[in-house]
């Protein structure tokens, strides 16, 4: 037992110091080099604990889902008692902060910033079950056709409107761009999520 302590101590360190050097560097960054100076440590711990690169790679795409879910987790405890649809626009409201406070996190999790990681299928199918499950769980409540497939086109909604937010907030800003604030940000995803729902009430009628 002591030493599983220690040892889900040495990888939250790791991760910890990962997360760091992503947030304030980039992906290009996390070399086990890079994270074993950020964490005060030397190599051979990490090819220890995870058996090289792609293994630490691995675990911060995996730790970035957890993240995700406790947010998302979080969001739905609080809009406890609301409305299915308002407990549903929480959620998307909590993904975009999400995504807007872990940008290079985020872009780990859903696009390819390092052109060597790609995450096994196995991996990624257990770390989107982690957040997709919830988005299942509120839509199946609607009680209006098909949960998996209706879920499915409420996350896409809320992750493309949240992937093109942030696309644009890397470049130069547009002249006269409509989205020129984060409330401004947060209506288009919540008027996106309302006219989904009410869509998706429409083919279930």
């Amino acid at each position: 037992m002591e030493r599983d302590v220690r040892e889900s101590s040495e990888v939250g360190r790791y991760i910890q110091a990962a997360l760091v050097l992503l947030r304030d560097q980039g992906a290009a960054q996390l070399t086990v080099r890079r994270v074993a100076e950020a964490a005060g440590t030397s190599t051979m711990g990490i090819y220890t604990t995870f058996g090289g690169r792609a293994g630490l790679l691995e675990a911060v795409y995996r730790h970035g889902f957890e993240l995700l879910r406790d947010v998302l987790v979080t969001a739905k405890e609080t809009a406890e008692g609301e409305d299915t649809e308002a407990r549903i626009r929480g959620l998307a409201v909590a993904y975009l902060r999400f995504a807007r406070q872990n940008p290079s996190l985020y872009a780990l999790m859903f696009e390819r910033p390092l052109p060597g990681f790609d995450p096994p299928p196995g991996l990624r199918a257990e770390v989107m079950a982690i957040t997709f499950a919830l988005v299942i769980e509120e839509i199946a409540a609607l009680k209006s056709g098909d949960p998996l497939r209706h879920a499915y086109l409420l996350w896409t909604t809320i992750h493309g409107l949240v992937s093109i937010e942030l696309t644009h907030n890397l470049r130069s800003p547009l002249p006269d761009w409509f989205i020129n604030s984060p409330e401004a940000g947060e209506k288009i995803v919540l008027d996106g999520v309302t006219a989904l729902l009410a869509g998706l009430r429409a083919l279930g009628a």
